[in-house]
């Protein structure tokens, strides 16, 4: 569920976008590159304190080497697929975490809130990176209480690049949904990854035939379920990679996964999976 705090935030990334968006056109896209390589750490610094308040309010966020973990590459093979682990490794302890990508257009680029049926010990994703960034992990513990780690990626342009095909052909198949299973044994969490068809058009992207921008259209929110017991609920934006791959672990009670996803622009899905059952 989005906090006040949240919903204080978002019309800051939505004009942050916008002015993005606009600028790619023009010089000022070249010049904010420029900057976000050549920016001091008290620059960084500064723009975290601005980007936290607008999203945690006056909250106090401490720092952790151990509450959570950012596992990032130092520079970026491809800007678009960023592959993120966020380890957490005090199980019962972990309400919530945030993704923050800083100079990304949108920065708040995912929170995921743990259910009972959660095991958020490792949680992977790919992102978007679009600058020379730090970004920043958040968790919440279960007594409200917030702490952060942070890593800095070297990347860049990875909100505006194209998907290398027609827009009609990434949307082909959006919503369908595959999960994969790690072996399991009794009385551990199962590791699953979550894979959904879904083109998570970040508003910024020419398309290739007619020359304009795609409109935004990205998944917003994604529930995770074991039987009745909530995994996560995922809040996302722009800076979530296209096609979704999510990694995480979950506590089996023997009944499937279910899947329920929906985008900004009113498409939703759900799917249900059958996990295997454990192995001695």
């Amino acid at each position: 569920m989005m906090t006040r705090t949240d919903r204080k935030a978002a019309p800051t990334f939505a004009l942050a976008l916008a002015l993005a968006t606009a600028a790619l056109s023009g010089s000022v896209a070249g010049a904010a590159r420029a900057a976000g390589a050549s920016d001091s750490d008290q620059e960084r610094a500064a723009r975290w304190q601005e980007i936290a308040k607008s999203i945690f309010g006056d909250r106090r966020i401490e720092t952790t080497d151990s509450l959570v973990k950012i596992d990032a590459p130092g520079r970026a093979l491809d800007a678009a697929l960023v592959p993120i682990t966020l380890t957490m490794p005090d199980d019962g302890r972990i309400k919530a975490v945030s993704l923050i990508i800083d100079d990304n257009p949108a920065p708040y680029a995912a929170k995921f809130e743990f259910g009972p049926a959660a095991d958020p010990a490792e949680l992977k994703l790919r992102v978007r990176v679009n600058n020379y960034t730090d970004m920043h992990a958040v968790v919440e513990t279960q007594d409200g209480k917030l702490y952060e780690a942070k890593q800095f990626v070297k990347a860049s342009g990875g909100c505006s690049a194209p998907m290398g095909m027609s827009d009609e052909e990434a949307m082909k198949g959006m919503g369908d949904m595959r999960m994969k299973f790690a072996d399991s044994q009794p009385g551990k969490p199962v590791e699953a990854t979550l894979m959904i068809r879904h083109p998570n058009f970040s508003g910024m992207q020419m398309n290739q035939v007619t020359r304009d921008y795609t409109p935004a259209r990205y998944i917003d929110k994604l529930t995770v379920s074991a039987g009745d017991r909530t995994v996560f609920t995922m809040t996302g934006d722009i800076s979530i990679a296209s096609n979704p791959v999510i990694n995480f672990a979950f506590k089996p009670d023997g009944k499937p996964i279910r899947v329920s996803a929906s985008d900004n622009a009113g498409g939703s899905w759900q799917h249900s999976f059958n996990p295997p059952s454990p192995t001695n």
